[in-house]
């Protein structure tokens, strides 16, 4: 065998390896939203694929029919086929305007800010980008936690997120759809399991050094399952209330480990985006010096305001 055909197969099979081992997540969805996302992707690579194919035959025909041979018919005063120019516009404007249709019903149905319709009330969750970690706050329970959730399945989930530093993405990639978080922003995504599972979750979008271990464990679980692990957060003794213990545990760390918190402030969520709109840019050292400066100053009197 020659040294081209081995580098050939040695390649091929590098590759093979390496598509192993790639996250099939996208194409095997356990929610509504991650299953029609997965219809158009297929859908799109296969009229895609009504011109890919041909071309590529035709290639391998075109090389094999006019090689240097005496069986290939010269024709030097050929110049037009109006069949070929029909086929070769005619099938591409089809395809395209179709794709086109498509996209843009899916896009508009799958409308991450549009709730899902379903006769369940959805339970939300609060997400909140730190430096290198994911808080999660539960308002409706009162607790809060890191790096982990978890939600019932077939119950639409609304995540409100934001971030308490830079910018930020949501994503659950078997749930579908990813949402930007932005500090002072409030965006949001719905969502829903069909199946029970643990599902992997991670920001994607490049925010520093630690944020290779910025990942998160969504669990889907039973009604009965939910509410233990709820219970489960509970038990913690810890607590978050701002700005005082918010601002310590958004301190950068890498591959933060689970916390859960047991008592959160109700207002926690808002008063992390409201932080970014008073001028201080929400960062704990402006937010702590403004207070310092007020404790040290006091009230003003009437007679400086005059």
């Amino acid at each position: 065998m020659s040294k081209k055909y081995l580098f050939f197969f040695i390649g091929l099979f590098l590759l093979t390896l390496i598509l192993s081992g790639c996250d099939a997540a996208l194409i095997d969805p356990k929610g509504m939203v991650g299953d029609k996302q997965r219809s158009l992707i297929l859908t799109a690579f296969g009229l895609m694929l009504i011109v890919v194919i041909p071309v590529i035959v035709m290639t391998v025909l075109f090389a094999w029919r006019y090689r240097n041979t005496s069986q290939a018919t010269y024709t030097p005063d050929w110049a037009h086929s109006s069949a070929i120019e029909t086929v070769v516009w005619f099938i591409p404007f089809v395809i395209i305007a179709f794709l086109g249709w498509l996209t843009w019903q899916t896009s508009h149905s799958l409308d991450p800010h549009k709730p899902l319709e379903s006769d369940i009330e959805p339970l939300e969750i609060q997400a909140v980008s730190l430096d290198w970690k994911w808080l999660f706050i539960y308002p409706e329970q009162g607790v809060a936690t890191i790096n982990e959730i978890a939600f019932p399945t077939d119950v639409p989930v609304h995540f409100k997120v934001t971030s308490g530093s830079v910018m930020n993405s949501f994503f659950i990639p078997s749930l579908g759809s990813q949402i930007y978080a932005m500090a002072g922003m409030d965006n949001d995504v719905h969502l829903i399991a069909d199946e029970e599972g643990t599902y992997y979750g991670r920001s994607v979008h490049y925010s520093g050094a630690g944020f290779s271990g910025m990942t998160f464990d969504a669990i889907a679980t039973s009604e009965k399952g939910f509410d233990d692990w709820v219970s489960k957060v509970e038990e913690s003794s810890k607590s978050i209330t701002f700005p005082e213990e918010y601002y310590t545990l958004a301190e950068p760390t890498r591959n933060h480990p689970v916390e859960y918190f047991s008592e959160v402030s109700p207002e926690l969520y808002q008063q992390i985006v409201e932080s970014f709109h008073g001028g201080s840019g929400g960062s704990q050292y402006g937010a702590r010096e403004e207070q310092s400066s007020g404790h040290e100053n006091g009230p003003m009197s009437a007679e400086a305001a005059e």
